[in-house]
């Protein structure tokens, strides 16, 4: 795969200039946030920066969540393109003020938001400014949607889907975040994909629960609440209790990209017809992301015991993440993870979840577009679809739109990627052209 070159022209830094005012207004979200006033703040300085949108489109806002209709003139199935406007929080010692936007030498807009996902946004937003400016008119109704609610699974993407489907609005394509163009998808592979999101796994929060009689510290009996679940939860990181399977999306993404591996691994992957056993048992020592496309993942990320450090706690719990696969949906692995619980005396609550989405399907007309589009703007560059391991606002589309593709068309270096949530997140903006390029094609092929 071709070495990325990035747009270096006055284009690329008049666009870098105006995602740096977008990351300077602060749109941090947070769990049962009631006050949307910075998002409202927020959709005025898009009305200053993409008059055209304004002057054009139709405008719904859900409590701080947008949702633009550009008329089209034929009658085929609309298409939508959707970026979240939230943010998460952006605590520790940054190297650029998270919020101020900064744009250094190599040209890296800096700041909270930069890759997820105003960046994106940017793009959807500009390249219907211009191809208004141009004159042009979709040959079918182009819907942008942005919620503000996307970091904590909030109203905003669901009440936006309620409102289509009740106004019978079905979709023929739906372009959400999710893969973006990287070098050395995984640690095995050398060269630069863009990888394409087509598979979005169930989510569940659930809680496990020990009880005891509790008592004094000094005189601890045998399997207290806080050892049994430590013991659970041992056995569960020891060995996943969760089938694994190589499907026929994580057999096509290997298939893809095994010419950039070394040529005996390449000559394996290339077959899995023969190795499918082996592959099960290789991926998971590639990496955890690897490993998390195979199978249900459970991950334990909070616990509660006593108040007291000499107290002994008559109820403990420990709160868990889970990411159900399409082959062990939510009902088969929640019994797979209760039967384990149950050996140890402990009580499974879920506290919510979701169901796997419809798996797009990499054969199809939306994919095989989305694919070429790709190739024409980012030339050498190969595609792969891929099972995203995160969630996306798409999954609430999902009664309305059968391909729900999750691809954001911007090229990502190393460190850029593991910034996402994280310090230090910024992005390119000689990628941004690119990313424009992406979805002026996108709407005119549709």
């Amino acid at each position: 795969m071709s070495e990325m070159v990035l747009d270096t022209s006055p284009r690329s830094e008049a666009y870098g200039k105006k995602l740096s005012r977008m990351i300077q207004k602060e749109t941090v979200s947070c769990r049962g946030q009631q006050d949307r006033t910075k998002f409202l703040e927020f959709h005025d300085l898009l009305e200053e920066l993409f008059p055209n949108v304004h002057q054009t489109c139709k405008k719904h806002v859900f409590d701080g969540s947008l949702l633009f209709k550009w008329q089209g003139k034929g009658n085929k199935e609309p298409i939508l393109l959707m970026s979240h406007q939230d943010v998460v929080e952006a605590k520790g010692e940054w190297l650029h003020s998270p919020f101020a936007g900064d744009i250094d030498e190599e040209g890296r807009v800096w700041g909270r938001g930069s890759v997820d996902t105003k960046s994106s946004l940017f793009c959807i937003f500009t390249a219907v400014e211009e191809l208004i400016e141009e004159g042009y008119v979709p040959e079918c109704d182009v819907y942008i949607a942005s919620s503000c609610t996307e970091e904590w699974s909030g109203d905003g993407a669901p009440n936006t889907a309620k409102y289509l489907e009740e106004n019978q609005i079905r979709l023929r394509l739906l372009l959400d975040e999710g893969g973006l163009v990287v070098e050395r998808p995984i640690p095995m592979v050398q060269g630069t994909y863009a990888m394409v999101g087509i598979v979005e796994k169930g989510y569940g929060d659930v809680r496990f629960t020990a009880r005891g009689k509790g008592g004094h510290a000094s005189a601890p009996g045998k399997n207290t609440p806080l050892v049994r679940l430590g013991k659970f939860m041992e056995e569960v990181d020891r060995k996943s209790p969760f089938k694994a399977q190589y499907t026929p999306v994580v057999e096509e993404m290997f298939r893809r990209i095994a010419p950039s591996m070394n040529p005996v691994l390449g000559w394996v992957f290339s077959h899995p017809g023969m190795f499918r056993p082996l592959l099960k048992k290789l991926l998971p020592s590639v990496s955890p992301a690897a490993a998390a496309m195979l199978r249900t993942t459970i991950a334990f990320t909070m616990a509660k015991g006593s108040d007291g450090a000499n107290v002994l706690p008559q109820e403990a719990s420990v709160v868990a993440n889970m990411r159900f696969i399409h082959h062990q949906p939510n009902k088969e692995s929640m019994e797979c993870i209760r039967r384990i619980a149950e050996k140890y005396e402990i009580e499974t609550e879920v506290i919510y979840q979701d169901e796997p989405c419809p798996i797009v399907d990499f054969k199809g007309e939306m994919f095989r577009m989305v694919e070429e589009v790709i190739q024409n703007v980012y030339q050498g560059v190969g595609v792969c679809p891929y099972v995203m391991t995160g969630g996306t606002d798409a999954k609430y589309y999902k009664n309305i739109c059968d391909n729900c593709i999750r691809f954001a068309p911007l090229y990502i270096d190393a460190q850029q990627y593991a910034s996402i949530h994280a310090l230090n997140e910024n992005i390119y903006q000689g990628t941004l052209p690119m990313g424009v390029d992406f979805y002026k094609e996108i709407i005119r092929r549709s």
